[in-house]
């Protein structure tokens, strides 16, 4: 082992002892002062960047017509490429040759574990809790159209990534919008963009991929372990996190796809078995999803409400148009940035039209989301206990499958959005620094564990989506030129030249 990893390890010792001997020290005051100055800060920003159109919060309306308008564009690249990104996906075109740190699949693995997560679990429960069974139609119609958003986005970091001499990548939006902009004659725009999107995505790879995957799944482990501190869970978690992310994309992405299938499946089996026991009871739920979509009952904001809840929570679970998994697709193995954008759009499908929506029917039939007796919950936001005590209805067991699987999806998650972060510390400070960037990671994730729910999931909210912003503005300019390589690539496929 490297002797600057040793001291990457050290360090991370080194603050994981400070904070339990403060803690140890004077552990109630402490918990109270970080979640009182945590539930301020976040107040603000969140009444910032919330602000509403037409009763729609803006980030909400700017996602949903960045999708629909790129869908249009790419001619429902979606359904007429399923089947192809399949194959590239299972290594039908996978070249050795070819420049990248990792496979199709591995750079699958690697977005999906940073997407596929507490958002599937928690914030399905959270959706359905407050805006009603119906937000889950609205859920996966805004997984649909976001598959072409996330197909823009990762065909884009492909083009414009960089792979320095050491064969490190770097690629995203932070580099699309730069050069892409650049070669259109809007450098100074560009540059704004790729900082401003830079500054969002380190912000919220500290909050809703850190904090609130750290936050919620305390939530689900400490239901089958009570008693178990909340600060003693996040020291745990400050371990194992450093211990991954020292080792860059390489070890996050072996981690990844060897950790995400098994999660998934892990979690799809529970799902399964809890529907099969209920199966006559899954036609009317499937009724109850969609009356409520068009017909919400004592839902707060009514329709409005309904649809806000349903886009927001697919945003936060799948991130399509925000922009994030660009970074992790860019380090692909491959000379087409087409094919990886193919492979890219597999994402929301599988996170949010196959997991969210299981989990979705799962909360109806056991009908916790409006059960009395877990009325402390919904009014908590506490997701991810929600969606345990689904389980419980049908097996007391379950919460302990349900704890591991969780525990999984959060690791995977704050995992993943590490590295997306680093790279946009990366491309701020030239590659400086990064010690202090993982530093302040870990200790996001500390504070995530010890906060208040509403707090992390506003500020969650609130970092992450507003990463869209730049990108999408950026996409409005650049899909000509996808749209043109789009239609090269599936003329050569056609042709039998790939």
């Amino acid at each position: 082992m490297k002797r600057k990893t040793w001291l990457y390890i050290l360090l991370f010792i080194l603050i994981a002892t400070v904070i339990l001997a403060i803690k140890l020290e004077k552990e109630d005051s402490l918990i109270n002062s970080i979640d009182q100055a945590f539930s301020s800060f976040v107040n603000v920003i969140f009444n910032i960047l919330f602000f509403s159109i037409g009763g729609f919060p803006l980030i909400i309306l700017w996602l949903i017509i960045g999708a629909f308008f790129f869908t249009i564009r790419m001619q429902f690249i979606n359904i007429r490429a399923f089947k192809h990104a399949i194959d590239i996906v299972r290594g039908k075109y996978d070249d050795p040759k070819d420049q990248g740190e990792v496979s199709h699949f591995q750079a699958l693995a690697t977005a999906l574990s940073g997407t596929v997560g507490l958002g599937n679990i928690a914030g399905v429960a959270v959706a359905v809790s407050m805006g009603g069974p119906g937000a889950v139609l609205w859920m996966t119609i805004a997984g649909f159209f976001g598959m072409t958003s996330k197909f823009l986005e990762c065909t884009l970091a492909q083009k414009y990534r960089i792979i320095k001499p050491d064969g490190t990548v770097s690629g995203g939006p932070m580099r699309y919008l730069s050069a892409g902009l650049a070669e259109m004659g809007q450098r100074t725009l560009g540059r704004v963009l790729a900082v401003v999107f830079s500054i969002l995505c380190i912000s919220a790879a500290f909050g809703g991929a850190n904090m609130f995957q750290a936050n919620q799944s305390y939530g689900a482990v400490s239901n089958v372990l009570p008693g178990l501190p909340s600060w003693v869970y996040g020291l745990v978690l400050v371990v194992l996190v450093g211990l991954v992310i020292i080792g860059g994309i390489q070890r996050i992405g072996i981690v990844a796809s060897t950790l995400v299938p098994l999660m998934c499946l892990l979690y799809i089996v529970a799902c399964l078995f809890i529907l099969l026991t209920n199966l006559a009871e899954i036609p009317g739920a499937i009724t109850t999803i969609i009356s409520g979509a068009f017909a919400p009952k004592a839902v707060e904001g009514g329709f409005i409400g309904v649809i806000i809840q349903g886009f927001q929570r697919s945003a936060f679970s799948n991130e399509a148009g925000v922009g994030s998994a660009a970074i992790a697709h860019s380090a692909a193995r491959t000379d087409e940035p087409i094919r990886e954008g193919l492979v890219a759009l597999l994402e929301p499908f599988i996170d949010t039209i196959v997991v969210c929506n299981m989990t979705a029917l799962v909360i109806v039939i056991t009908k916790v989301y409006n059960a009395e007796e877990f009325a402390a919950l919904r009014e908590a936001k506490k997701g991810a206990e929600l969606t345990s005590a689904a389980f419980a209805t049908v097996l007391e067991w379950f919460p302990i499958l349900l704890a591991i699987a969780v525990f999984c999806f959060a690791f995977s998650t704050m995992i993943s959005w590490s590295y997306y972060g680093e790279r946009c510390w990366d491309y701020l400070s030239g590659g400086k620094g990064l010690i202090i960037y993982k530093i302040l990671f870990l200790i996001a994730t500390f504070v995530g564990s010890v906060s208040n729910p509403s707090s992390v999931i506003n500020f969650s909210d609130a970092t992450l989506l507003s990463m869209a912003f730049p990108n999408i503005l950026g996409g409005y300019f650049l899909c000509d030129q996808v749209a043109k390589d789009l239609q090269n690539y599936m003329g050569r496929l056609r042709k039998g030249e790939e």
